[in-house]
């Protein structure tokens, strides 16, 4: 059973394609949002949807009622569907959807079966997670892939991640089989604001996904919703003197480049190493 419907099958060029999914692996909605940004900086189209019925048990992931102009009610499910974008420098495909709780490997193999239709290049992955970070440095991102040539193409780390998975793990372990390169960037967010949006991590997500696939995009708001994002958790944490105590310490250790050893545990700087450390116990949590 085929549960991707398409609403268009669009002709493109060897497009590469770019996904996020909301959930765990989304802290601070970072990953999403810059989905979000590209589908409408880039005008994109919906082209396909997957029908959600088998993938999500929906006490877990409820749909939601909306009213229209205050008196139709409709009901609005899950979502995950493609978008597609062309423009005069190339063309590209997005997945936007929300991580199924159910039949991981028919739902990624719907959307690798789509992107082999659509002559996808590379599939690039985006995430975010929780970290110790401050909020006022540069945004730190990972790049990891299993491919000799992408991994010295895009200054990537290699993926020895062994442990608990996510939905994107599994995509790409679809997208392998099936002879796609595949890519996945993380932006580390503050773990001391994770329930603020952070459109600062998105914008850094959005910038190294783009050079990666070499299509230009505007910024859009998302210059001006990072800089209000870095004033409202200043507000907060100003409220808070250990907390204040605790940004600025690593705010040290970021502009020192180095760790501090009497504090390793619970203050990193956003290095590679330790970003890649990060992860991992980001991602075996989630398995707790």
């Amino acid at each position: 059973m085929d549960d991707l419907s398409w609403d268009e099958r669009p002709r493109l060029r060897s497009p590469a394609l770019v996904a996020a999914f909301t959930g765990w692996n989304d802290a601070g909605d970072a990953a999403s949002l810059a989905v979000r940004h590209m589908i409408d900086a880039w005008g994109a189209r919906r082209v396909a949807r997957l029908d959600p019925e088998q993938y999500f048990e929906f006490q877990a992931t409820r749909p939601h009622v909306e009213l229209a102009e205050g008196r139709t009610r409709r009901i609005v499910w899950p979502t995950n569907e493609l978008w597609a974008a062309s423009i005069p420098q190339g063309d590209v495909v997005l997945l936007l959807g929300t991580e199924p709780q159910l039949k991981w490997r028919t739902f990624c193999g719907q959307f690798t079966q789509a992107a082999t239709e659509l002559g996808v290049s590379l599939v690039v992955t985006l995430g975010a997670l929780l970290a110790d970070v401050p909020h006022t440095r540069e945004v730190s991102i990972l790049g990891t892939a299993t491919d000799d040539q992408l991994i010295e193409r895009f200054d990537l780390q290699r993926s020895r991640y062994e442990g608990p998975t996510g939905i994107v793990g599994v995509l790409h372990d679809a997208v392998g089989s099936a002879g796609l390169p595949s890519v996945s960037l993380w932006a580390a967010v503050p773990a001391y604001a994770p329930a603020t949006p952070s459109p600062k991590a998105a914008l850094a997500l959005v910038e190294r996904a783009v050079g990666m696939i070499n299509l230009p995009i505007g910024r859009g708001a998302l210059p001006g919703a990072a800089l209000e994002y870095e004033q409202e958790v200043s507000s907060t944490v100003a409220q808070d003197e250990d907390l204040t105590a605790y940004v600025e310490r690593l705010e040290g250790l970021a502009d020192a480049g180095e760790l501090d050893d009497d504090h390793e545990e619970d203050a990193e700087v956003p290095s590679v190493e330790r970003l890649v450390e990060e992860v991992e116990r980001f991602l075996r949590d989630q398995g707790d």
